[in-house]
C-alpha cells in the first residue's frame, strides 16, 4: 500500500511542477497505459483541467521503431524524444522482464526522470542489481496469473487517478479533508 501512495505522490508532484507522465506497456498492459493517460488528459472522476500524460503505445510509432531499430527500443526511443528531467516514466510489465520496458527505464533514468513500475510474479529482471536502482517506485503484484495481475493493475490505476486528482484539485473533494482516504 505504501508504494501505491508513493507512486501517486511522485506523479502528483511532477504534474504540479508542470511536468508530464509517459506510460508504456505491452499487450493488455498497453491498453492500461492508454487508459491511464486518457484518464489524466480527459478526466477520471471530477471535471478539472487536463493533465499532461502520453501513452507511448501508438501503433505507427511502435512498428516503425521495431522495424528500423528493434522492438526492445520501441519505448526508449519515445522516452528519448519526449522525456525530460522532472517527467515520470510509468511502465507496466506483468513479468518484470519486458526488454522494451527495461530499455525505457534506462532511457528515463539517463534523462533524470522519475520511474514507476507496476509488475507481477516475482518482479523479474526489474529487481536485479542492474535495474532496481533505476526505479524510484516499484509495485509488485505477487501472483503468477497475468489476468489477476492486470486486474489489480487496473485497480491501482484508478486509485492513482483519484489520489492525483485529490492532491492537485482538493477543492473538488471537500469530503476528503486532510487526506485521500480519511
Amino acid at each position: 500500500v505504501q508504494n501505491i501512495s508513493t507512486a501517486a505522490e511522485i506523479m502528483a508532484t511532477a504534474l504540479a511542477q508542470g511536468n508530464k507522465i509517459l506510460f508504456a506497456g505491452n499487450g493488455g498492459s498497453a491498453t492500461q497505459a492508454d487508459h491511464f493517460a486518457e484518464e489524466l488528459v480527459a478526466k477520471y472522476h471530477k471535471e478539472r483541467k487536463a493533465l499532461p500524460a502520453i501513452s507511448l503505445t501508438h501503433p505507427g510509432t511502435l512498428t516503425c521503431t521495431a522495424n528500423d531499430w528493434n522492438f526492445d527500443y520501441v519505448f526508449a526511443r519515445q522516452v528519448e524524444a519526449f522525456g525530460k528531467s522532472g517527467d515520470v516514466f510509468y511502465g507496466y510489465t506483468t513479468s518484470g522482464n519486458s526488454k522494451n520496458i527495461l530499455q525505457a527505464i534506462d532511457a528515463a533514468h539517463q534523462r533524470h526522470m522519475k520511474t514507476i513500475v507496476l509488475s507481477g510474479k516475482n518482479g523479474g529482471l526489474c529487481l536485479t542489481a542492474a535495474w532496481k536502482p533505476k526505479i524510484n517506485c516499484f509495485i509488485i503484484i505477487p501472483d503468477t496469473s497475468t489476468a489477476r495481475i492486470q486486474e489489480i493493475h487496473d485497480l491501482i490505476l484508478h486509485i492513482h487517478c483519484e489520489m492525483i486528482e485529490q492532491k492537485l484539485f482538493p477543492e473538488l473533494y471537500p469530503e476528503k479533508k486532510g487526506g485521500v482516504h480519511d
